[in-house]
């Protein structure tokens, strides 16, 4: 049946059929509507707050004209009205009722998988994201894949194994590599494209730029929402009821990166995921931090604007975008302004933006010959975890002195800054230990660190410190230093 066209309907793809849904609360997630409105009770509950992964679907999203890509993201901070347009995939949507198990679940099975068995829906969903991408993965991708996933009960060894024997079973009937691909697929979600954006009481979804500049101007209070990995948490954790809300995230201007001769233009709604992709093909030793970031549902579903847009003090991305000269794109009305990224912040969670403005993108100069870069981040996990300190550093040498020297961190005080003084102890010095030991001494009048339970002021100055000589000893060195973890 053809949905209907109307603006005030959320519209998607389930198990094939279009689904509309009318007159709910713009705060209703994707978990609580498959719990609660469809009975479908696979998805489940932990924390309701995108850590424990047991809420896992797959969201799929057109990507060209002629293909769907699919991805994890967390069901449980999703909002509903997000995923207008789109198609979702849950545990039910694997194997039909009676019918033979998919490949990953039954892989879950003869690996002995599952135990208690609540967690074992997201586990699923995780391995069947990477199946449809790598049916045959490396340990390594089977753990990275699954590092937005716990489990109590099996300590991970059979989960694990399962991801690396799933290839070996039949393609199945249903949601094959190549099925997920076949033309109707893509042509479903065609059909769901709108020409009017849609709107509920409370929830605004503008398609172009000048529609989001409108609305913003005749309601500037609004609250802009794009990931919604800390929005949802809002709702569901602190009960906020931050409406009207108005979602970038059908504005095809703001999913583009573009990558031109002086630097990456990454617009507002571009996932975590794919911003990463773009930065650490150039700058590679952005790699670890990205992995880092989040999980993989969270990377997909946030964005890196929204992550410099939130201006948290322990955001992981602003450090190394410092560090990297990063300026960020503002509009209000029609008129536009560049701002180094530096200067965004102007205090905890104060930011340098005028009623009805708006982040467009965030420009990062492309990389050049003989930088020496980093990025490092001190956690008590290596997955998921907050920052208790991270740094960005990006020095040129020239002739053995250092000729500029641009230093940013994240987690130590109210907002993440550069630290002015320690990149002029290294300025005009030989790239020597004598220098870094200046530098990292410097730190100390560059920051006043906080205490939290994550660190102490202490540990914080220490651990940046040691940050910088390690820094030194890397680019110095033949091999960098790695992180030992499990």
């Amino acid at each position: 049946m053809e949905p209907p066209s109307d603006s005030a309907s959320i519209r998607f793809l389930l198990d094939g059929q279009a689904v509309c849904v009318r007159d709910v609360p713009p705060s209703l997630t994707v978990l609580e509507y498959l719990r609660e409105h469809l009975r479908r009770t696979g998805t489940k509950e932990g924390c309701a707050e995108g850590d424990c992964g047991a809420c896992t679907v797959l969201l799929g999203e057109l990507d060209g004209a002629a293909r769907v890509r699919y991805r994890p993201i967390n069901s449980c901070i999703r909002l509903l009205g997000s995923i207008d347009g789109r198609e979702l995939v849950t545990v039910e949507s694997l194997s039909p009722v009676g019918g033979p198990l998919h490949p990953v679940q039954q892989a879950m099975v003869d690996r002995h998988g599952s135990q208690c068995g609540f967690c074992t829906p997201g586990f699923v969903m995780s391995l069947f994201a990477l199946y449809l991408e790598q049916p045959h993965p490396t340990r390594d991708q089977v753990i990275s894949a699954l590092s937005g996933n716990l489990c109590r009960c099996t300590g991970y060894r059979p989960i694990i194994d399962a991801g690396l024997g799933m290839g070996a079973y039949p393609e199945p009937a249903q949601w094959s590599r190549e099925l997920a691909q076949a033309p109707e697929r893509a042509q479903a979600l065609r059909a769901l494209v709108r020409t009017r954006a849609l709107e509920m009481p409370g929830w605004y979804a503008p398609r172009t730029l000048e529609e989001l500049a409108g609305i913003l101007q005749r309601e500037p209070t609004a609250l802009i929402l794009a990931g919604g990995t800390d929005v949802g948490l809002w709702v569901t954790k602190q009960l906020k009821d931050p409406w009207p809300v108005v979602f970038i995230g059908d504005i095809e201007a703001l999913q583009q990166i573009d990558t031109g001769t002086e630097c990456i233009r990454i617009g507002a709604a571009v996932s975590l995921a794919d911003a990463w992709k773009a930065l650490i093909a150039d700058y590679p030793a952005l790699e670890e931090v990205a992995e880092r970031f989040g999980s993989p549902p969270v990377r997909h579903s946030g964005t890196l604007c929204g992550n410099l847009a939130n201006g948290s003090p322990i955001g992981d991305s602003m450090p190394a975008l410092m560090a990297l000269g990063a300026q960020i794109e503002l509009r209000c009305g029609d008129a536009t302004r560049i701002l180094p990224l530096e200067r965004f912040y102007l205090g905890y969670q104060r930011k340098d933006l005028a009623p009805g403005e708006f982040v467009v993108a965030v420009r990062v100069p492309r990389a050049r010959p003989a930088q020496l870069i980093a990025c490092y981040k001190v956690s008590k996990r290596y997955d998921q975890d907050i920052s208790a300190v991270c740094l960005g550093v990006l020095v040129e040498l020239d002739q053995g002195r250092v000729r500029s020297a641009r230093i940013a961190l994240g987690g130590m005080a109210a907002v993440p800054a550069r630290a002015s003084a320690a990149e002029s102890a290294l300025l005009g010095q030989p790239w020597q230990e004598a220098a870094i030991e200046a530098a990292a001494h410097a730190l100390g009048a560059d920051f006043t660190p906080l205490t939290d339970m994550r660190a102490s002021s202490a540990y914080r100055l220490e651990a940046a410190r040691n940050l910088l000589r390690r820094f030194h000893l890397e680019q110095s060195g033949e091999a960098p230093l790695r992180v030992a973890h499990a």
